[in-house]
């Protein structure tokens, strides 16, 4: 049986020593109720208690509004969820979406946070069934565009995971996977340029709505 992938950490930033205190005290109290959170979490994505407006999706509004902002969107249907990626590489041939949004993929999440290097794309697709968002990077996003996705992420962490991922190229991709009232799919935004109100539409549409979706205030970065 094929070893556990081990999960990696985000890079860490400085922070005050009043962050680090709050940080070792959340995850503490983190570590005594994790059986609890899971446990909840389900029950919570079976009730519909996270996320979403009553499980409307605006799909045609954001469209537009990815389109103005000159992105493309790809909305495919949610495929099952099953801990059955082991492969070291992290891929799956039955994912219907690259980057993937939904399907297969890891026993074990990334950490949400922000990366330098590169992920598995089965660990993230873990993350997005709890109703996190990813933001990835093609290699030759320009360096001012990186900056204004760190920016937006410093203002969206919870529940975010940022990382470059070369081969989008001068591209970067937004990706959530939603399973919630009559929506049932994968949300994929490829954009080449930052727009504020793009991504803010995106993400205010469709984040904490996974299909084993937590509580928000489990999904801090560092998590």
């Amino acid at each position: 049986m094929a070893d556990k992938p081990r999960v990696k950490a985000p890079k860490q930033r400085a922070t005050t020593v009043d962050e680090s205190a709050r940080r070792r005290k959340t995850l503490a109290i983190v570590a005594g109720v994790a059986g609890l959170v899971i446990g909840f979490g389900v029950v919570a994505a079976a009730l519909g208690m996270f996320g979403g407006d009553a499980g409307a999706t605006d799909t045609a509004a954001l469209r537009t509004t990815l389109q103005n902002a000159g992105c493309t969107l790809k909305v495919a249907p949610a495929l099952e969820g099953a801990h059955t990626v082991t492969d070291p590489s992290g891929t799956s041939t039955k994912w219907n979406t690259d980057p993937p949004t939904s399907g297969p993929h890891y026993a074990v999440a990334a950490i949400f946070g922000i990366y330098e290097d590169e992920l598995e794309m089965a660990r993230l697709v873990h993350n997005l069934e709890h109703g996190g968002i990813y933001i990835l990077y093609g290699k030759d996003v320009p360096d001012s565009t990186v900056e204004q996705l760190r920016s937006f992420y410093d203002d969206h962490k919870t529940g975010t995971v940022m990382a470059p991922l070369d081969r989008l190229g001068d591209e970067f991709a937004v990706g959530a996977w939603v399973v919630d009232g009559d929506t049932h799919d994968g949300f994929l935004a490829k954009c080449s340029a930052f727009d504020e109100n793009a991504m803010s539409t995106f993400f205010r549409s469709l984040q904490f709505r996974g299909p084993e979706r937590f509580d928000p205030s489990q999904l801090q970065p560092g998590l």
